[in-house]
């Protein structure tokens, strides 16, 4: 019987396998013959067999899970594990004590301006937009005091600062991004660059015709990235005062990590490179010879901005393979033993699938189904609505899940004016279509849902922490600006890291950090979607086929 149930195990994991290899259109066949309702009906008792309780006992069906995850348990050693990134991107090793996991958006908006204030050779911030309020203007305020240092110590200064933001987020209004970082253009040419991306997919009609705020459904700049020489803080925060007071989001600080800092910041650059360059009078234009987002030819622009992304990659790659030390050295053996000091793997992870560019959901699709028996998952997004292929992971995948989203009064378009407001139902419908698959399915005991509360403000987190068996802390962390959404596979352009460690004080800050999220949050269950709360409008579930690709 174990025997059998295992054979159905691992042909669920090669028939997934073999549908994310194969092209799209074939995908979608295999999708809508072969629905999750159907899978269901014939592999609910081989799911059963991997729930918690067998995992957690160890039980002797674990022998029979497929190579990939039999091979790498928690004693084959943490980065042979996750080495295969290694063969998508760069993976730079840092001190364990360069790493800091901040909780807070005080301590996000604090971290920031304090290090802006002493940059000496870069300022570069790439987020969606630049709120307009006194926050955001301090912010601003403490850019134009570096500057003005830095032309006080000498004919030729060396700081630069360089902001990369969306173009339709960073012009909504009057008062916008553009405007506010005017002044700074203004005053300090030579040493300021603000560069505004253009998705290549709204153009022409669509373009004209589609209003304000509606016109970002089709795809935004979405990176979240803050630089301060050789310090970066990777997060999924934006720069607004709710991302600075009440709004809970995540945020990775790796202080004088200059290799992992260099890459980012050629990345943020490569990307301005191919958007439009905000000007002193409040116009734009493109670098010279480079093609116009929506006024160019479509694909020649997503070859070339391709092109010049994936060269910061390829170089951070080459370099590696150049200066890194023979993979079997002492002092990489002892890196892997988490001894030493730089016992910190940091991969990056970028997704820009309107310009060709699919590495995070590789790594991402391969996470999840690498995830077997022997793991437990929490993953955690801000708007819930996992892509068909990351469901159907979760779903027949053999790994314990924890998933938290934001209840509908946390979430970020909570009592919003117009048909915005409807947002919270939008999600709230997702969520109990997903409950109903875990349910229907048979999955409760493995697959758990969870709500974020907290009185007065919004939850915006989004990520991942991978605990092995018998560990109490987590090995890896995925952290960034991904949702695990369509939106973020398909439209935006997206940033995170990887974190892979066995260093016990990097484990214990992501360990806190997860318990802080989860201790605020409730699980989901059969009730929950019956409460006044959680009432979805007949309108919205019309609705949702025809958008919910847009969310």
């Amino acid at each position: 019987m174990i025997r059998t149930d295992a054979c159905h195990y691992n042909r669920k994991l090669i028939w997934l396998q073999c549908c994310f290899a194969a092209p799209m259109p074939w995908r979608r066949i295999v999708y809508s013959v072969y629905t999750l309702p159907i899978a269901g009906v014939f592999t609910r008792r081989s799911d059963r067999l991997f729930r918690t309780r067998d995992v957690r006992r160890g039980s002797s069906v674990l022998m029979l899970v497929p190579r990939h995850t039999e091979a790498q348990g928690a004693d084959g050693g943490l980065h042979a594990r996750f080495k295969w990134m290694a063969e998508h991107v760069p993976a730079f090793r840092v001190p364990g004590t360069h790493v800091h996991i901040l909780t807070s958006p005080d301590q996000f908006y604090q971290a920031m301006k304090a290090r802006i204030k002493t940059a000496k050779r870069r300022v570069v911030m790439a987020s969606l937009y630049l709120g307009t309020g006194p926050l955001e203007q301090d912010l601003v305020d403490c850019m134009e005091e570096a500057l003005e240092r830095s032309q006080e110590d000498g004919e030729a200064p060396d700081l630069k600062v360089s902001v990369l933001l969306d173009y339709l987020r960073g012009s909504r209004g009057q008062v916008n991004s553009r405007t506010m970082l005017l002044p700074l253009i203004r005053r300090f040419t030579s040493q300021m660059r603000v560069s505004l991306y253009h998705t290549p997919d709204l153009r022409g009609l669509l373009r004209l015709l589609i209003p304000q705020r509606f016109n970002e459904t089709i795809g935004v700049q979405h990176i979240k990235v803050y630089l301060f020489d050789d310090s970066v803080i990777i997060s999924g925060a934006n720069l607004s005062d709710s991302y600075f007071t009440n709004r809970q989001d995540r945020y990775a600080l790796l202080e004088n990590c200059a290799e992992v800092a260099d890459f980012f910041s050629e990345l943020v650059g490569a990307v301005g490179d191919v958007s439009l360059q905000l000007q002193p009078d409040d116009s734009v234009h493109m670098l010279d010879g480079a093609v116009h987002p929506y006024k160019g030819n479509r694909a020649d622009f997503s070859s070339s901005a391709n092109k010049r992304i994936m060269e910061v990659i390829d170089a951070a790659r080459a370099r590696q393979r150049i200066l890194s030390a023979p993979e079997d050295s002492e002092d990489e053996r002892a890196g892997e033993r988490g001894e030493g000091d730089e016992n910190v793997w940091v991969f990056p992870l970028v997704q820009m699938k309107p310009l060709g560019i699919r590495v995070d959901e590789q790594i991402t699709r391969r996470l999840l189904t690498d995830a077997g028996p022997d793991a437990t998952l929490f993953l955690t997004s801000g708007y819930f609505n996992l892509t068909q292929i990351y469901m159907g992971l979760v779903l027949w995948g053999g790994a314990v899940y924890r998933i938290l989203t934001a209840s509908p009064e946390a979430n970020g378009f909570f009592r919003a004016k117009g048909v915005i407001g409807a947002i919270p139902a939008a999600y709230t419908h997702i969520a109990r279509q997903f409950y109903s698959k875990v349910r229907q399915l048979g999955q409760q005991e493995r697959v758990h849902l969870h709500e974020y509360h907290r009185p007065q403000w919004t939850f915006h987190a989004k990520g991942l922490w991978y605990y092995l068996r018998g560990q109490e802390r987590p090995c890896l962390t995925l952290i960034g600006s991904p949702n695990f959404g369509y939106r973020s596979v398909q439209r935006d352009l997206e940033a995170q890291i990887a974190i892979v460690t066995k260093n016990q004080e990097v484990q214990a800050q992501l360990q806190e950090e997860q318990e802080m999220l989860y201790m605020r949050s409730s699980e989901v269950s059969g009730t929950t979607f019956e409460r006044d709360d959680h009432h979805v409008p007949l309108w919205v579930k019309l609705v949702m086929p025809l958008i919910k690709n847009f969310f």
